[in-house]
């Protein structure tokens, strides 16, 4: 589980996150969702050790910079963080060596075949295209078998298919037991699989809900309704941009 207890940070000209609450429950998908300047990223940052904060961040009951906490702890930012000159199997060697992962290989192998990249384990990642990149962070995350999943925007950069794949392996950590917790701005994508939205505007959490509690709208009409029409014509934006992104990025692969 990962779970948030009256997160404030204070910038100085501005308040990043305003006494935000909320928990990913296991076997759950948690969105985060919130345009910009929603304190989307200061949450994040927060929660995966980057920022000094106020309040309490625990990941499965431990506090977030432990060791205990970040044995089960896994995270794919909306950016890939990788060793330009070390190569998919090398990548894979050292988080495998790092963290003791029994049969580290067979694990990444799954998800290198999954994602159709298991051919390049000898290339080095400078010269992986920006969806490749995307894969092989994601496959370094999940081969830890992480109990508590942090992601930020995890389909920018995927061609339709690797998207499908992408929510179908959401999908099977839920059914895992895996406390998911997923920052995006296309609500469309992961309409079929959210189980609790949290809603953020200038730093605060604006909504709070449970799938089973929108009976008579979307998400995305509840996002609307709580937001000016200025933001919502950019998050609008941003998703047409965001998918016309994920179609095109690989078409050339």
């Amino acid at each position: 589980m990962i779970e948030v207890k009256h997160l404030t940070k204070d910038y100085g000209k501005v308040i990043g996150a305003n006494d935000v609450n909320l928990v990913a429950r296991p076997g759950e998908i948690t969105i985060l969702l919130g345009g910009n300047g929603a304190g989307k990223s200061t949450t994040i940052k927060s929660i995966i050790g980057l920022l000094k904060f106020k309040g309490e961040i625990t990941i499965c009951g431990q506090p977030n910079l432990s060791v205990e906490a970040k044995r089960n702890f896994g995270y794919i930012p909306e950016t890939p963080v990788l060793y330009d000159l070390l190569t998919i199997k090398e990548h894979i060697d050292f988080i495998g060596n790092s963290y003791g992962i029994p049969d580290y290989e067979a694990k990444a192998d799954k998800y290198l075949a999954l994602f159709k990249i298991k051919d390049k384990k000898t290339t080095i990642a400078k010269e992986l295209s920006k969806g490749m990149r995307q894969k092989l962070s994601m496959t370094l995350a999940l081969m830890v078998e992480p109990k508590a999943l942090l992601v930020d925007e995890p389909m920018m950069g995927l061609d339709p298919n690797s998207i499908q794949d992408t929510l179908t392996i959401m999908q099977l950590l839920k059914k895992q037991g895996t406390s998911i917790l997923m920052s995006t701005h296309i609500i469309d994508m992961v309409d079929d699989i959210w189980d609790h939205a949290y809603i953020m505007k200038k730093g605060q959490v604006l909504a709070d809900v449970m799938r089973h509690e929108l009976t008579d709208k979307s998400l995305k009409e509840l996002f609307f309704e709580l937001n000016e029409d200025e933001e919502s014509s950019q998050l609008l934006s941003e998703e047409l941009t965001g998918m016309k992104e994920g179609v095109s990025s690989e078409a050339t692969y």
